[in-house]
């Protein structure tokens, strides 16, 4: 093959930006569109530039750049977007120009400075699925973000877009408040503080004399929505989720000790680098159903699935593992494992090495991490973690905390042991079933100071001490303990949660819808999700997007309708859209299930306003949004 006919091509993240209207607006004043179009065009390029962008091709009233990095592309457009949206509060509606930008990580044909190829064009057709002001991405995008942005993506399904043969899986940015952190992230540099600060207005002025000199070149694709699967599949290389084992045993009575293996695979696979596992309480929900891989990893959004079996009779334990993927339904691992009961933890080290090699990736652990020596005590432990899976109720708290009491008795170095009731006495405080909670959460900072002198680098001790600073309302110092087990495991989906709510209740509300997303995204049949809905439904209309808040509130009901404050949310944001009379119902249920909503006085002596950013978002959106279905004040 001659030079001339080498094709060069590379993989980057291609930006489309574009005028919504435009032709509306050229038609109603030429002169003045191209002038504000050059304006805007003065805080696009440098912004472009500053995130280390490059733009390849302009033609009319579109831009097309590539960076990259994803990150750097839709820090961009954010800052670029929330520009705009300050410079058009300012105007009438029908002197407002508006853009829509669409992000894609695709595969491109290089050409000189120019770029071309399905990269390209999925870019311009996501530009034209965004709202005016709006931001749209691939999934591709969207999946090496990660939470790696304090920033909410908003799921719009797989889309049919002209001219590409595979449906795209597409996200929408959430607007407004929740993305401001972008915009700042970097203000240190002097280029970003004169971009955000400033340029909208100087750029302006500068304009105001300039000649057209953009030829407009209309891009309608044309687009239609496709049903998309509860997971849409473009799944990262490395995600994964590890299926209940099945009990070969003859005695059903060790169901537990298979549990336990499942669950204990799944975290040894997070710390596989770069690896995303599917929660444990997501992956439980196909336990004891016929298991086809392509569907579970289309509905879960995973490359690989892991499944296998356990027969135990005495102390011999025999393990069947194999590893397929989703994609493809192809076997690409299986192996049988004979070992004694004493070494179950060596060999679920082993299968995470193997797996690990039969994905070419690396460990992160270097050795594995004996939970206690002692038979017995394993078992205690593995017995209180099964019944943690339970619905929770007092009963099942104490019966867990009798059986890590019992296994820290036989090991009391038991680090697992230790972090296990130190937990259960955490959530015991928290779920209202302790009798003394001060007691039960001086003996849990005890246990949970025990577990990481022993193991510093356990995920789930830090979580769990994360757990009993929350429990005494010490949300700032928890925050560190959940990034820090997140950043040790990062398929731990109720870190990610919990993380939220902290930042939300110290003030950082933009921060914490992200948060939430993500512990969705890794455990949608997570026990805790109604809550997980209707915290993120309460953040969304504290921040006035009321219809965002009645979307995740009414999820959340559907998921949980015994929650008290989903409901009380429910009726603000109903009475607030001028839906009186369903306010109203919302309201009675409410009253109906917690005595805090008898009056408005009641409410705002909650625990969620002692911020004064919140309590001063509630003032303006929830306290009057209750008085309109019809709250009295006192």
């Amino acid at each position: 093959m001659t030079d001339a006919q080498v094709v060069e091509r590379k993989l980057a993240v291609i930006f489309a930006a574009d005028v919504a209207e435009y032709s509306r607006l050229m038609g109603q004043d030429e002169i003045g569109t191209l002038r504000k179009l050059r304006a805007y065009r003065a805080v696009l390029d440098p912004l472009i530039a500053a995130h280390h962008g490059r733009i390849f091709n302009t033609a009319g009233d579109s831009v097309m750049a590539d960076f990259a990095s994803p990150v750097d592309a839709v820090e961009c457009a954010v800052a670029f977007q929330q520009a705009l949206a300050q410079d058009n509060a300012n105007r009438p509606a029908s002197e407002q120009m508006w853009f829509r930008i669409g992000v894609h990580l695709g595969d491109v044909i290089v050409e000189g400075e120019n770029l071309f190829g399905d990269g390209v064009n999925i870019a311009a057709r996501l530009e034209a699925l965004a709202e005016p002001g709006g931001i749209c991405l691939s999934g591709a995008v969207r999946d090496q973000i990660g939470s790696r942005m304090p920033v909410a993506f908003i799921p719009l399904g797989e889309q049919r877009v002209k001219n590409i043969a595979m449906p795209v899986r597409a996200f929408k940015v959430a607007s407004g408040d929740r993305a401001r952190v972008l915009a700042t992230r970097r203000a240190g540099t002097p280029i970003r503080r004169r971009i955000i600060g400033t340029a909208v207005a100087a750029a302006l002025l500068i304009a105001a004399g300039a000649g057209g000199w953009w030829l407009w070149s209309a891009r309608q694709p044309e687009v239609t929505a496709v049903g998309s699967p509860s997971q849409p599949y473009s799944a990262p290389r490395l995600s994964l989720v590890v299926l209940p084992f099945a009990n070969l045993s003859k005695d059903p009575e060790q169901e537990y000790f298979v549990d336990g293996i499942t669950e204990d695979l799944t975290t040894d696979l997070a710390h596989i680098q770069g690896s995303v596992v599917i929660a444990r309480n997501t992956a439980f929900a196909y336990k004891g159903k016929p298991v086809d891989a392509k569907q579970i990893g289309r509905e879960l959004g995973v490359r690989y699935v892991l499944e296998g079996s356990v027969q135990r009779a005495g102390n011999q334990v025999r393990i069947n593992a194999q590893l397929v993927d989703a994609e493809t339904g192809a076997q690409l691992w299986a192996e049988r494992f004979d070992r004694d009961a004493g070494d179950l933890f060596a060999l679920q080290n082993e299968i995470t090495a193997r797996i690990a090699r039969a994905l070419q990736a690396q460990l992160a652990i270097a050795e594995a991490r004996r939970p206690t020596n002692n038979p017995d005590a394993l078992d205690y432990i593995l017995r209180g973690r099964a019944v943690l899976t339970r619905p929770i109720s007092k009963k099942n708290s104490n019966e867990a905390a009798g059986l890590f009491e019992k296994a820290l008795s036989l090991d009391p170095q038991s680090a697992d042991a230790a972090t296990w009731l130190a937990a259960t006495l955490a959530f015991g405080v928290t779920d209202e079933f302790s009798d003394d909670p001060d007691k039960d959460l001086h003996r849990a900072e005890r246990l949970v100071a025990q577990a990481l002198a022993a193991s510093p680098d356990s995920a789930l001790a830090h979580y769990v001490k994360g757990q009993v600073l929350f429990a005494q309302s010490r949300c700032g110092e928890a925050i560190p303990e959940y990034e820090r087990a997140i950043s040790l495991d990062r398929s731990r989906a109720p870190a990610y949660a919990r993380l939220g709510w902290c930042k939300f209740l110290t003030g950082s509300a933009d921060e914490a819808i992200a948060y939430f997303e993500q512990a969705i995204h890794l455990s949608p049949h997570e026990p805790s999700i109604a809550a997980w809905f209707g915290r993120m439904g309460a953040i969304y209309l504290l921040q006035s997007h009321t219809d965002e808040a009645i979307a995740s509130l009414e999820k959340a009901n559907s998921e949980n309708a015994r929650l008290a404050f989903v409901h009380a949310y429910l009726a603000a944001a109903y009475a607030l859209r001028g839906e009186t009379e369903r306010g109203r119902g919302e309201l009675a249920e409410a009253q109906g299930l917690g005595k805090m909503y008898s009056s408005l006085a009641s409410v705002e002596k909650s625990s969620w306003f002692d911020d004064p950013k919140i309590r001063a978002l509630a003032e303006v959106t929830y306290f009057p949004g209750l008085r309109k279905a019809g709250i009295s004040e006192e």
